[in-house]
C-alpha cells in the first residue's frame, strides 16, 4: 500500500555533514506530519525532528541548531540535513509519516531505517 524509502545514510567524521531523504509512495491521499526518529544501541528510540504539512518543524533539543528538516509536498518527500555531527548522533534513522490513503484510512508508516555513523 504505502512505502517509505530512506536514502543517504553512511559514515561521516565528527563535525561533518550528511543528508537523509525519504520518499513516500503508494495510494496516498494526503500526508500529515513527517519526521525522523533514531535508535542507538542501548537507548530508546527518540524523535529527532518532525515537520507538519504546512512546514512547521520541531526538533529534539540535542539537534537544535545543527539539523534541519524539510519536505516537498509535491514529491511526498522529507529530508534531514545534518551538520556539525557528533559521535552521539550515531544511530539507525527511521523515516515516519502519518498518511491518509486514497481509501481515507489513516495510518502511521515507517521506513526500513538507514544507518548513520559518526566516527573518525
Amino acid at each position: 500500500q504505502v512505502q517509505l524509502v530512506e536514502s543517504g545514510g553512511g559514515l561521516v567524521q565528527p563535525g561533518g555533514s550528511l543528508s537523509l531523504s525519504c520518499a513516500a509512495s503508494g495510494r496516498i491521499f494526503s500526508i500529515y506530519n513527517m519526521g525522523w526518529y533514531r535508535l542507538a544501541p542501548g537507548k530508546q528510540r527518540e524523535l529527532v525532528a518532525r515537520i507538519t504539512s504546512v512546514g512547521t518543524p520541531t526538533y529534539a533539543d540535542s539537534v537544535k541548531g545543527r539539523f534541519t528538516i524539510s519536505r516537498d509536498n509535491a514529491k511526498n518527500t522529507v529530508s534531514l540535513q545534518m551538520n556539525s555531527m557528533k559521535p552521539e548522533d550515531t544511530a539507525l534513522y527511521y523515516c515516519n509519516a502519518l498518511i491518509e490513503l486514497a481509501s481515507r484510512r489513516r495510518g502511521e508508516y515507517w521506513g526500513q531505517g538507514t544507518q548513520v555513523t559518526v566516527s573518525s
